[in-house]
């Protein structure tokens, strides 16, 4: 099978991630302003065929109803989309709470997990789902606390996962855990790693590949003792590097994420300290994204993928309500697909 059999899915969060009404924080985009900037892409005839959705405010209120949920299936399939991954509200301050925390914080992520269960549920049955996981990841911000004791904080992580991913296997969804140097236990190649295989027992459980914020990944960042490259180091040495790092995670991965790096480390709002994305097409882009998918992507068949997802976030307004700026990326998705 070809990667050309992928659909190409935009995500909803870019609107809300790094947003608010704090000081320097833009306001959120709404949901259905995010819909209309992605049915208004097209590429040579191609449009984007779904969308991958976070499920919180200011885009669904986890205290919505049955026929509420219907109704934002019915905004979301009225713009021509599919509706693929969903990412659960399991942060402090949404729903859930650090999967690496107390009973108490322990509950709140796993409710989190049953609210996204419940919404996939009305969502597949609404026939506007056809497909994806249900995305998580440790929701303890910061590495300090994790480091005060890695085997205790990565055994509590992993306890969180399994509970969570017995959740989903009830309600028939797979999980999905996504990496990124932000996160607890997660803040490296290794610790993922580590984590995915103390989980393995659980089927339903893998991995979220978001390769762009993969790229701190192998310098080291927040975990040098694990650093794949040194300063200094060439195309070639990246790619080793690169290569290396995927072989490892690719076997975990049933879901995929598209966007450009700058190499910067870098967030905004809450979300802060997290590997900076910049537009598919910014010349201080530092990924090859054609070619760096691809080690993601082999063998994408195998795990049950049926489509990837842009996944560029942290964006001021003025370019997320660019139409360039859409264009731009699905031009990116169609050449993923297209090798």
């Amino acid at each position: 099978m070809s990667l050309s059999s992928l659909k190409l899915h935009n995500a909803m969060w870019p609107g809300l991630v790094g947003k608010g009404d704090g000081d320097g924080e833009e306001p959120p985009i709404s949901l259905e302003h995010m819909l209309d900037l992605t049915a208004n892409a097209e590429v040579g005839g191609r449009k984007f065929d779904g969308i991958d959705y976070f499920l919180f405010l200011p885009h669904t209120n986890p205290e919505a109803s049955d026929d509420e949920l219907k109704q934002t299936a019915d905004l979301i399939a009225s713009k021509g989309f599919d509706i693929g991954s969903l990412v659960a509200p399991i942060w402090p301050g949404t729903v859930g709470d650090s999967a690496m925390g107390t009973d108490e914080q322990q509950e709140k992520f796993l409710n989190a997990v049953k609210f996204a269960c419940r919404v996939a549920k009305i969502f597949n049955e609404h026939g506007s789902r056809k497909g994806g996981v249900i995305r998580i990841d440790s929701a303890e911000f910061g590495v300090e606390k994790w480091k005060a004791n890695p085997g205790e904080g990565t055994a509590r992580i992993v306890d969180t996962f399994k509970k969570s991913a017995a959740i989903a296997a009830d309600h028939g969804e797979r999980l999905a855990v996504e990496g990124e140097i932000c996160w607890a236990g997660m803040h490296s190649w290794k610790d993922v790693l580590d984590l995915l295989e103390g989980c393995g027992d659980a089927r339903n459980f893998r991995f979220s590949g978001r390769f762009s914020s993969y790229l701190p990944l192998p310098h080291g960042y927040n975990a040098p003792e694990h650093a794949l490259l040194h300063d200094g180091y060439s195309d070639e040495e990246f790619y080793a590097a690169y290569e290396k790092m995927t072989d490892k995670l690719r076997p975990w991965t049933i879901d995929f994420h598209v966007a450009q790096n700058d190499g910067q480390v870098h967030g905004a709002g809450s979300h802060d300290k997290t590997g900076k994305h910049c537009p598919a097409d910014d010349p201080n882009g530092k990924l090859d994204i054609t070619r760096c998918s691809q080690y993601w992507l082999k063998d994408f068949q195998d795990r049950g993928m049926k489509h990837i997802c842009w996944d560029g976030c942290m964006f001021p307004n003025s370019t997320l309500e660019n139409p360039a700026t859409w264009n731009a990326i699905l031009k990116a998705m169609i050449d993923v697909v297209s090798n």
